[in-house]
């Protein structure tokens, strides 16, 4: 006790406070989100997620590039195609906007490990993550598109594929399908416990996947519940998950680590767009100190229990940790 026992000795300088450290963030742990769209030459700011852009699949090349060279292992592809449908038509089709710039981000950078966002969200008229059936999202008939987005994506040269709808039993459809037709060394990465978010409006603005009628609710998981959360986890695990995730982070710090806790498969965090952006606009007013406040956060999403974070800090903090 008190005087003996001095917990500020280890405290008092920068070095003993690193050689103490009990948890380091390095770029090996950040995934950069990406916006595909249409076009050539495209980098377009979007509004709402100051700092981060549209790009045409001729551009982002060299912005995947550029993040490897920092560090960053992984990137995750959202695609924001010109033409929309009920079914999403152009989520799997082989020559589609994420299909080439999968193609294109891996002749380039062979190495980086590219992730496919698998969700018809982006894609549909209506921006549902699913087939409508009487006016609701249909599990079943959803399953069959999932698989052929897996599918193309895969045959396209993508190495991780990220199933982000929450349908029941669409991990078990895309591992069969996957295996089936040889591909049994692609990974899954489940977005295994996804909240229905308030979180989620800047994302939605810059991939134009906001529900033109009512809400996700009715698949996406109530926030207010963690027990649901580890079923979820143990039903993608079950199915053939190879990472599982929990979206949005912050505001669910307690279902990473009781995650963490409960399974031993490697674990990702999403540190989502409303996290962001809330982020940059206070650090814009000056009322905060952005880069700072970012480092905080994301070090806390890993001191939680996350093996990884998709955030859209990942290329400013690498840099930052880079020197």
């Amino acid at each position: 006790m008190f005087p003996d026992v001095r917990l500020r000795r280890l405290r008092r300088t920068e070095t003993l406070r690193r050689m103490v450290r009990e948890t380091t963030l390095t770029p090996n742990d950040l995934i950069q989100p990406l916006f595909i769209v249409e076009g050539a030459g495209v980098k377009e700011p979007i509004g709402s997620l100051p700092g981060q852009f549209h790009w045409s699949v001729d551009a982002v090349t060299d912005e995947a590039a550029d993040l490897f060279q920092l560090g960053v292992p992984a990137v995750i592809l959202f695609g924001v195609p010109d033409e929309k449908d009920p079914l999403g038509k152009q989520a799997y089709d082989p020559n589609g906007v994420i299909q080439r710039a999968i193609k294109a981000i891996k002749d380039k950078t062979p190495d980086l490990v590219v992730i496919g966002d698998v969700c018809l969200c982006e894609y549909t008229d209506h921006g549902h993550c699913g087939v409508i059936k009487d006016h609701r999202v249909d599990n079943d008939a959803t399953l069959d598109l999932l698989v052929e987005m897996s599918l193309a994506q895969v045959r396209a040269g993508v190495d991780v594929v990220a199933p982000s709808d929450m349908m029941d039993g669409r991990v078990g459809a895309i591992r069969e399908a996957l295996d089936e037709n040889g591909f049994t060394e692609t990974v899954i990465m489940s977005y295994a416990a996804k909240y229905a978010s308030a979180f989620y409006g800047p994302f939605r603005e810059a991939a134009g996947s906001a529900p033109a009628f009512g809400d996700r609710k009715s698949y996406q998981m109530d926030p207010a519940n963690v027990r649901e959360a580890l079923r979820e986890c143990d039903l993608d695990v079950a199915e053939g998950a190879d990472i599982i995730m929990v979206k949005p982070a912050m505001a669910f710090m307690d279902v990473i680590r009781a995650v963490a806790e409960t399974f031993d498969l490697p674990l990702a965090a999403y540190n989502v767009s409303g996290e962001y952006a809330m982020v940059k606009a206070a650090g814009e007013r000056g009322w905060i100190d952005e880069e700072k406040i970012a480092l905080e956060i994301l070090t806390g999403i890993k001191r939680a229990g996350a093996d990884m974070i998709l955030t859209y800090f990942a290329k400013d903090i690498a840099r930052k940790l880079a020197g």
